[in-house]
C-alpha cells in the first residue's frame, strides 16, 4: 500500500518564532541558533526513580526517569513532562506552515510520563505477541501499526503492569498521548520550528529524516534527545497520537484538551524517515485513516502522572 501524505493547504514561507509559555523541561534560546551550552545527551541528565509512575512514592520531578515492565526481561523508560502551559500550533509567518496549524491558542496539561523512545519492535512483540515491521531491528522503531494496533498494545500494556505480582498500585494507564501532549513534549519549552531552533541545517542532528536516512529506520535514541529527555520526537517513524483530526483548532484556551468527538482520520506527528525537514515541525500535523499501517508509521506511550 502506498504511503499518501494528506494535502493541509498552501506552505508559506515567512520566519516568525511560536510564543509560548517557558516549559517547566527547561528553556531554550528562541532566535533559532543553538547557544554555547549543548542539549544534555539524556542519560546523565536525568534521575532514574524507583517507582515514582508505578508507586507514587514521591512527587516526579522534570527528567525523572522510570521503568515499566513489559515481562520476560523487557523494559520500557519513561520520562517524566512536567505540568505547564504553551502556546499550541504556528502563527500564520511560520515558515513551511500548513493550514491547519492554527489558531495558536494557549494549552494548559496535566504532568504525565512519555516514553522516552518510539516504542521499538521487541518492546511491542513482548506485548503482542508478534513484529510487523518492515525494517527488522529488535531496536528500531515498531512500524505498520495501525491507530487501533497502538491502542490495543496499551490496553494490553495496561493489563499486564495491573497484573503484576506484588500488585503496582494505583495502577497506571497506559495510552497513546494526545496531539496537545505530543506537540507540548516535543516543543519541550522551544518556542522554534524544531525543538533546537528554527534552522533545517542542524535537523540532522536530532533527527533521521530524507537527508539521512538511507530510506529506512533506525534505532531509536540515536540521536540527541530533546530538553525533556525524549529522543526521536522529529523523524524515524511518525507517531499516531489519540486525537480524531480536525482541519483547525478550537479558539480560546482549554486545558488537557482531547480533540474532536468524532472524525475520519487520526493524527499523526513527528514526520519520518523519508520525509523532509518541513514535515518533522514540532507543529506539522498529519492524519490517516485509524485502519492504516505504513513502514514510517508507528508510536510512543504516554500515562497520566499519578497526583
Amino acid at each position: 500500500m502506498k504511503k499518501t501524505l494528506h494535502k493541509k493547504g498552501v506552505l508559506l514561507a515567512l520566519a516568525l518564532l511560536v510564543s509560548v509559555c517557558a516549559m517547566a523541561c527547561g528553556p531554550r534560546e528562541s532566535s533559532g541558533k543553538k547557544g554555547n551550552q549543548q542539549p544534555a545527551t539524556g542519560e546523565a541528565a536525568q534521575t532514574a526513580k524507583p517507582g515514582g509512575i508505578l508507586k507514587a512514592s514521591e512527587a516526579p520531578k522534570p527528567r525523572d526517569v522510570d521503568t515499566a515492565d513489559l515481562g520476560g526481561g523487557m523494559k520500557m523508560e519513561l520520562v517524566y513532562v512536567p505540568a505547564g502551559s504553551f502556546q499550541m500550533g504556528s502563527p500564520d509567518s511560520e515558515t513551511d506552515r500548513s493550514n491547519d496549524e492554527g489558531p495558536v491558542h494557549t494549552v494548559e496539561l496535566d504532568g504525565f510520563w512519555m516514553g522516552k523512545y518510539e516504542v521499538t519492535q521487541e518492546q511491542y512483540e513482548a506485548v503482542m505477541g508478534k513484529n510487523p515491521s518492515n525494517f527488522k531491528g529488535a531496536k528500531n522503531p515498531v512500524e505498520q501499526v495501525s491507530w487501533s494496533d497502538a491502542t490495543d498494545f496499551c490496553r494490553k500494556l495496561t493489563d499486564k503492569v495491573g497484573q503484576a505480582s506484588p500488585p503496582v498500585s494505583p495502577r497506571p494507564a497506559f495510552r497513546l498521548p494526545t496531539e496537545a501532549e505530543w506537540e507540548y513534549a516535543c516543543r519541550a519549552g522551544s518556542t522554534t520550528r524544531f525543538c533546537f531552533g528554527d534552522s533545517d541545517n542542524d535537523l540532522g542532528d536530532y533527527a533521521w529524516y530524507s537527508n539521512n536516512s538511507g530510506s529506512k529506520t533506525h534505532p531509536v535514541g540515536e540521536k540527541k534527545p530533546n530538553e525533556c529527555g525524549l529522543y526521536d520526537m522529529h523523524g524515524n517513524v511518525w507517531e499516531w497520537c489519540g486525537d480524531w483530526y480536525a482541519d483547525k483548532y478550537s479558539a480560546g484556551s482549554a486545558k488537557n484538551p482531547t480533540g474532536p468527538s468524532s472524525g475520519s482520520y487520526r493524527v499523526n506527528r513527528g514526520g519520518g524517515w523519508h520525509f523532509p525537514a518541513r514535515y518533522c515541525r514540532g507543529a506539522f500535523r498529519n492524519r490517516n485513516d485509524p485502519g492504516f499501517t505504513y513502514n514510517d508509521l508507528g508510536f510512543r506511550a504516554v500515562v497520566p502522572a499519578v497526583r
